[in-house]
């Protein structure tokens, strides 16, 4: 399915813009040429901006991450999470939660107060000192809703993301807006558009945690990096015995042919060697004195990140779109003994790479902001939860408007359809999203640098939210971003 729709690019824009494109041939093919121009439409940026999702694959528990902790709320909490034992481990004491509570700038109404897990220090810190920001209950929405739409019948007029609660499918409608098999996602839709600006369009899209919807546009290819740097085609590296027969090899796969097909082949060995080249080059010149935490999968590839951040002039580019992901956070069981230890290594990871930003004098042009296929239940299922939908999410970087909360808090409840102040839950204490993805992502993108007539061409129900919005309270760009 094609989400980008080309009559949201102006002739004007096309105009302007479009002169940049020619640099797109640098890296691509004529055949990925032809589609950007397609698009109509690129960045002229002169300077420096990258957008990096940290993917927490399984289902992040929104209650064991960003835990109440104002003492009505905190009790009301404790009250639902250890209804089956008033001891339990999913209910984090609240004098546990002292030394990571959030301090925002502006307090929030009727004296709601949130902490992060014990675990997550570093994160803390970066809240409190305004380089990181929460984003309250936020979750894929097709249109805004109301718990009594949601429970309504008639969904053409109120239509619900597909297949809510299902893995595969929320985690591909969080990153392409809609179910699994869906072809293109937000972020490789917006490398799409920055194409024509970098020189090395190929690095556009960078993936360092293997092939996903997110990183995959019209005309953006995701480059794929191992944690150690630049993925070889590993037949010139370690498939032969000698010198003489590896370079006869090497110069095959990339000889001209007037065939179609095979002189084809020939361009994309060509390309991926050189993109190998240029990456292995570039990275090797870049020296982090930012310490990084060992043992620590997701370190390791924002550590990548960062040092290809550090390698951009090299690699020719003005912006770019990252992924990185943690898995694991899919805990019907041990919540309380595992989540915390994810979160720790998220916590220390974002830290590090914050750090690293700042080291290398980007730290306001590199945000980073955590997605996960859903929130889940506030009521438990013995030592864990079940699926979920909307969710809390952290934005960090040096753009961001930090030390402070976006969206409203919901109540803390479990569902009690009786319950006037419950219209935010759909039952086992799981949210009913009051932001939607794409309003997150519009915003994010905004700052990157897309166009406010180019945003709803990127992301397809965002013309059911802001101005065009039935129901107010659902702006396109929600302010976690200067």
């Amino acid at each position: 399915m094609n989400f980008i729709d080309p009559k949201k690019y102006t002739r004007r824009e096309f105009l302007q813009r479009s002169g940049s494109l020619a640099l797109a041939g640098v890296a691509a093919p004529f055949a990925l040429n032809l589609a950007a121009m397609g698009e109509a439409a690129a960045f002229t940026a002169t300077d420096y901006k990258a957008l990096v999702c940290v993917f927490l694959y399984g289902g992040c528990d929104y209650a064991h991450t960003v835990v109440n902790y104002d003492a009505t709320s905190h009790a009301k909490y404790a009250r639902i999470r250890g209804v089956e034992n008033a001891s339990s481990g999913l209910v984090i004491p609240r004098a546990d939660l002292a030394a990571t509570l959030l301090r925002p700038t502006t307090p929030l109404a009727d004296g709601r107060q949130y902490a992060l897990n014990p675990s997550m220090s570093g994160l803390t810190s970066l809240f409190n000192r305004g380089k990181a920001a929460v984003q309250l209950n936020v979750g894929p929405l097709t249109v805004p809703l109301t718990r009594t739409q949601y429970q309504s019948n008639n969904r053409s007029l109120y239509p619900l993301p597909p297949k809510l609660f299902s893995h595969n499918d929320q985690q591909s409608v969080w990153q392409s807006s809609a179910a699994e098999g869906a072809t293109e996602g937000w972020g490789g839709r917006i490398g799409d558009l920055a194409m024509g600006n970098n020189g090395s369009s190929v690095f556009s899209c960078i993936s360092v945690t293997g092939n996903s919807v997110f990183l995959a546009g019209r005309s953006a290819l995701q480059y794929q990096c191992s944690t150690g740097g630049a993925i070889p085609i590993n037949v010139l590296k370690n498939g032969f015995f000698n010198s003489t027969t590896r370079d006869l090899f090497n110069t095959m796969i990339q000889q001209s042919s007037s065939d179609v097909l095979e002189n084809e082949y020939a361009n994309v060995m060509k390309r991926a060697i050189t993109a190998e080249s240029k990456v292995s080059n570039g990275i090797s010149k870049v020296s982090l004195a930012t310490p990084f935490p060992s043992n620590n999968y997701l370190a390791d590839q924002l550590q990548t990140v960062a040092r290809l951040i550090g390698a951009r002039d090299t690699l020719g580019v003005k912006r770019q779109v990252f992924m990185v992901s943690i898995g694991g956070f899919d805990l019907h069981d041990y919540l309380d003994t595992k989540q915390p230890e994810l979160l720790k290594q998220v916590s220390e990871a974002l830290s590090a790479f914050y750090d690293a930003t700042a080291e290398l004098g980007v730290a306001d042009s590199v945000t980073s902001f955590t997605a996960s296929d859903f929130g889940r239940t506030l009521t438990p299922n013995g030592d864990g939860s079940d699926h979920g939908w909307g969710s809390h999410h952290l934005v960090v970087g040096g753009a961001v408007r930090g030390a402070a909360f976006y969206g409203s808090p919901p109540p803390v409840s479990a569902g009690d359809t009786s319950s006037p102040d419950d219209q935010w839950h759909v039952g086992q204490g799981r949210l009913l999203p009051s932001t939607s993805v794409d309003q997150y992502a519009a915003t994010l993108a905004k700052w990157f640098g897309v166009a406010d007539s180019e945003l709803s061409g990127l992301l397809p129900n965002l013309k059911n939210f802001g101005n065009g919005a039935a129901v107010p309270g659902y702006p396109t760009n929600l302010g976690f971003m200067g």
